[in-house]
């Protein structure tokens, strides 16, 4: 017998968040009543996922250097094997990945386009941003979901390639300072719209009422990306 995990009793849920690679204190905020479902969580970020290995696809055709088509490919691949991972984890509680992930394409795929800049490095950078700041916050809620939570966890935490954009970043600045001040007026830009998603991950019907339990991990979300930021030479 399938056990929709949909239909399980929601339990009470606190979000940590911890930025990768620290080991100190996490931030702790109670969303017993903002967390979202299981399968809304499972689908948005499967799909994410699918959609950061479609703009490093486009990026490898666009690009005729080969060892930048190797490090994208590298990126692309990493991105696809945690989509692929996910998936897998939706199929095995019994459901249909595509119709898990369908509610949440077209608002992604909105804020995908948003995030392709006009020049292939600001894209780049859009994807390793956002995708560290989104992967921090799924990262955080999927310590809700038991050992489903888990599994997902350590699908997120496999190696995302993203040292290879970081190295494409930082030759392109090194090539021309005026790339410094454009990155990052262009990394700065991004955050409004990776914590709309963020906020859009959560159970809509409560967020008004709820506002404030948000904002600390908004907080570190910032946080780490400045830390992203700081640590390519770009301002944040």
């Amino acid at each position: 017998m399938v056990n929709w995990f949909w239909k399980r009793k929601p339990q009470r849920r606190s979000l940590a968040l911890r930025s990768r690679g620290d080991s100190g204190d996490t931030t702790r905020v109670d969303f017993a009543e903002l967390a979202p479902e299981l399968h809304r969580f499972l689908g948005q970020a499967a799909y994410l996922q699918l959609g950061y290995f479609e703009t490093l696809t486009r990026g490898i055709r666009g690009t005729l250097e080969l060892s930048r088509k190797e490090a994208l490919s590298r990126a692309a691949g990493a991105a696809l094997d945690k989509h692929r991972g996910i998936v897998a984890v939706i199929t095995e509680h019994g459901d249909d990945p595509t119709e898990v992930m369908l509610p949440f394409r077209e608002n992604l795929d909105a804020f995908r386009r948003k995030t392709i800049g006009a020049r292939p490095e600001e894209t780049l950078l859009a994807v390793y941003l956002t995708a560290g700041m989104l992967d921090d916050f799924y990262l955080a809620l999927a310590s809700s979901y038991g050992e489903i939570g888990e599994r997902v966890a350590a699908i997120l935490r496999e190696g995302d390639g993203g040292s290879e954009i970081v190295s494409i970043i930082q030759e392109t600045i090194e090539s021309d300072n005026e790339w410094r001040s454009l990155l990052s007026m262009w990394g700065r830009r991004l955050v409004g719209d990776t914590l709309l998603v963020c906020r859009g991950a959560l159970r809509p019907e409560r967020l008004d009422a709820d506002e404030t339990r948000i904002e600390p991990v908004y907080t570190e979300l910032m946080g780490a990306h400045a830390r992203r930021m700081d640590a390519m030479g770009l301002a944040s």
